[in-house]
């Protein structure tokens, strides 16, 4: 017994000794080092950017960076090298870094320069009378227009600028023989520049004294052709005008296509602002053309009783009203941040009759006194007040559609326009309205203006 006691005790203190001397010490140790990859995140490239975006706002950014003179390709919604770099050429040429993206200022600064280049120069999209061909024109460019059986003509007074559109038949045509016989005729063209696709062909150069660009296609045995001409002096003008006519030309469009714009809705909601304690309203002219009734809730029937196509204001006048708090028109220094108030349009932003207000952002554009505004607000908000960031007067918002020349003759997303408390102010007073209100409470000033049409 004594023996299995002793070793009992013996095993004990050897399994207690190893451990004692196998226990690791934790005073002072090290983690071990495992190597490791950082993970990096994946760049987005302005390529990647642009291949995000809906078709449509390709479709309007091409269309916008060209009559900006920025981009000279043709305005499919495709992204390319070309589109990236007509964008870092138009942040470079407002002095911003070229990302190649453009954050919501410059794309709003860029679509209301460009719908302004439009205006310019009476952009539309028509239907020619002759043949149904689907064209963009500069009608105050070329206000004289002509037709015969073989097409029809576009052209300045004086034949500086030129557009022609003709047709034929011909046997078996081809995009290659037609582009050669171009070429030729009439004599004494120099072509600098040559496309020829399967479906259509482009040709550029001189043509005596005057720059040409012709553009083709056939269908069948039928051949038509739209042809500019226009004097090298009018070439800063000309030319972007050119990449939206190419792009916008539809030879054989479908039978059902219309030219113009949409129709316009039977309904149509917008927002006003009281200027005056007698009755006077200020507010979006689109909003209220072709009107067969004005309503303002609350104060019942108004006129329309001035307008100003240029600014895209209107001038309406309720009667018998009474406790109005005109807004004081007063104005400070312009802000970039500013306050939409409105009321939003119940058909399309689930708007009710309360007013609401939406933080902006102003764009200047060129030199002029107006500026671009982002986010846009919905069209309810198209009249509304702006105001700055000390509760002054920053303007009246407008909201503009956008007509864009491409092959599907799309409608682009609204624009945003902040016209001037200059240009409300002298609008005002050419239509005898002492702006006398001194309410800077925008919320009581504003009211819903609803158009009824046919």
């Amino acid at each position: 017994m004594r023996a299995m006691l002793a070793a009992m005790v013996f095993l004990t203190s050897t399994v207690l000794a190893q451990a004692q001397v196998t226990q690791p010490s934790t005073v002072g140790a090290k983690p071990k080092q495992v190597a490791t990859t950082p993970v990096r995140p994946a760049v987005q490239t302005p390529t990647d950017s642009a291949n995000a975006m809906a078709q449509a706002e390709r479709l309007a950014l091409q269309s916008d960076l060209a009559w900006v003179g920025e981009y000279n390709g043709a305005i499919t919604g495709d992204v390319s090298e070309r589109m990236v770099a007509a964008i870092k050429e138009y942040q470079k040429s407002r002095g911003g870094k070229p990302t190649g993206v453009l954050n919501p200022q410059e794309r709003s600064a860029l679509a209301e320069t460009a719908r302004r280049r439009q205006e310019n120069v009476g952009w539309k999209i028509v239907t020619d009378p002759v043949t149904g061909a689907r064209l963009g024109i500069p009608t105050k460019l070329v206000p004289q227009q002509s037709s015969d059986a073989t097409g029809s003509k576009w052209s300045s007074p004086t034949g500086t600028i030129q557009l022609l559109l003709t047709r034929r038949k011909e046997a078996n045509p081809t995009t290659t023989k037609l582009a050669d016989r171009e070429k030729k005729e009439p004599a004494g063209r120099s072509v600098d520049y040559t496309v020829v696709k399967p479906d259509f062909f482009v040709l550029s150069g001189l043509q005596g004294l005057k720059k040409f660009y012709v553009r083709g296609t056939f269908k069948d045995d039928e051949v038509r052709i739209m042809t500019i001409l226009y004097d090298q002096a009018t070439e800063n003008t000309v030319e972007p005008v050119v990449i939206a006519m190419s792009s916008a030309f539809n030879a054989f469009p479908p039978a059902v296509q219309v030219g113009g714009p949409p129709p316009r809705r039977t309904v149509e909601y917008g927002t006003g602002v009281i200027v005056s304690d007698d009755g006077a309203i200020v507010t979006d002219r689109e909003v209220t053309d072709g009107c067969i009734a004005i309503t303002i809730p609350g104060f019942g029937h108004a006129d329309r009783v001035a307008d100003d196509r240029e600014r895209g204001l209107a001038l309406l006048h309720i009667y018998g009203a009474r406790s109005l708090k005109p807004l004081s028109l007063a104005s400070s220094a312009a802000a970039t941040a500013v306050d939409v108030i409105g009321i939003a349009d119940p058909q399309s932003q689930g708007g009710g009759a309360a007013v609401s207000v939406i933080k902006a952002q102003r764009s200047q554009v060129g030199d002029s006194s107006d500026a671009a505004l982002s986010p846009v607000p919905g069209f309810g908000f198209s009249g509304a007040a702006a105001l700055n960031d000390a509760g002054k007067f920053a303007g009246i918002a407008l909201l503009k559609p956008a007509t864009i020349a491409g092959p599907s003759n799309a409608t682009a997303a609204a624009q945003a326009v902040l016209v001037s408390p200059d240009a409300v102010r002298a609008f005002l007073k050419a239509n005898g309205i002492e702006a006398n209100g001194l309410s800077t409470d925008a919320k009581a000033a504003v009211v819903r203006v609803i158009c009824v049409r046919k």
